[in-house]
């Protein structure tokens, strides 16, 4: 933030005036270095005299001679134009379009039903000669590929599912809830069942283990666990059995033709999915670009 609001009516130009002025002593001659007229210069330095409160220079016979406080400022303001030039050209920035690409992304089946189709439409779209492998999730985070590089991303559910390391950078995608879907001719559910209501019943798991190690009360009565949300879905079909899914999985893939579903206990907290990269990779010009997709991909429906 700025200490006074006088300062924000500077532009870069006005600092481009103050360091020519500085650097040449003369209005005549930073007025043709900068191709711009003498009351051009004049305007900046008064506005520079103005938001710093000084006179910055005075006018001599051998020219314009900085005061004090504009001999203190002159590094500074240097530091500021080469910082804004570093932000225009920075690092090389990436071009998919140079040459074909892959890329390794360990993630969940949540990841690749809700965010992976739209991501690939995108490349397809712009005609990206772009490729993306993906590794199925485990239990445990890939920490030793992710770090070694194997693997660019890692797309799983956030920390309080998966131990954070402090060497990995994260960014939040999606937030979601759980809720419990059943065949439509079975004996319904409350709206809001209670965790010992829901425990009376035979449960099929969801793909992903730490929705029950971690969310879902133990003493359940397991019939089977799935390998994915489709199988799941067919494996309650004509059944009493209960499903456990993340609301959005639901909305996507259970039909309302055929399923039913009802709120998750009070208490029973949501989930969070999460993009984690190695601090090695942060500043790649690569892996910025495809975290800056996979971003997209997510806002462009709604997810963030």
């Amino acid at each position: 933030m700025l200490n006074s609001n006088l300062l924000r009516k500077l532009d870069m130009q006005d600092l481009m005036v103050f360091v020519a002025v500085y650097e040449q002593n003369s209005v005549t001659a930073v007025s043709e270095t900068l191709g711009v007229s003498q009351s051009t210069v004049s305007y900046s330095l008064k506005k520079l005299r103005t938001g710093f409160k000084d006179d910055l220079f005075i006018n001599t016979r051998s020219g314009m001679r900085p005061t004090y406080k504009a001999t203190t400022m002159h590094e500074h303001v240097l530091k500021i134009l080469e910082g804004i030039n570093f932000c225009h050209s920075g690092a090389q920035a990436f071009d998919p379009t140079l040459k074909a690409v892959t890329f390794n992304i360990c993630a969940s089946e949540y990841f690749e039903l809700l965010v992976l189709p739209r991501l690939l439409r995108n490349f397809d779209f712009a005609n990206l000669p772009v490729i993306v492998n993906v590794q199925k999730l485990d239990t445990a985070l890939p920490v030793d590929e992710l770090r070694e590089g194997s693997l660019d991303l890692v797309i799983c559910f956030g920390h309080d599912f998966q131990h954070s390391h402090t060497d990995f950078k994260s960014r939040r995608l999606v937030e979601d809830e759980l809720v419990y879907v059943f065949d439509k001719r079975a004996t319904p559910l409350e709206s809001r069942p209670s965790l010992r209501s829901i425990a009376e019943h035979r449960h099929v798991l969801p793909p992903h283990r730490t929705f029950d190690t971690h969310r879902v009360d133990h003493k359940r009565q397991l019939i089977a666990r799935s390998n994915s949300y489709r199988a799941a879905l067919k494996m309650i079909t004509g059944t009493d059995f209960i499903l456990t899914l993340p609301r959005r999985i639901q909305t996507l893939l259970a039909n309302d033709a055929v399923f039913s579903h009802c709120e998750a206990p009070n208490g029973l907290p949501g989930f969070t999915l999460d993009m984690q990269w190695s601090e090695a990779n942060d500043q790649d010009s690569a892996n910025t670009w495809l975290r800056e997709q996979v971003v997209k991909a997510c806002g462009e429906q709604g997810l963030l």
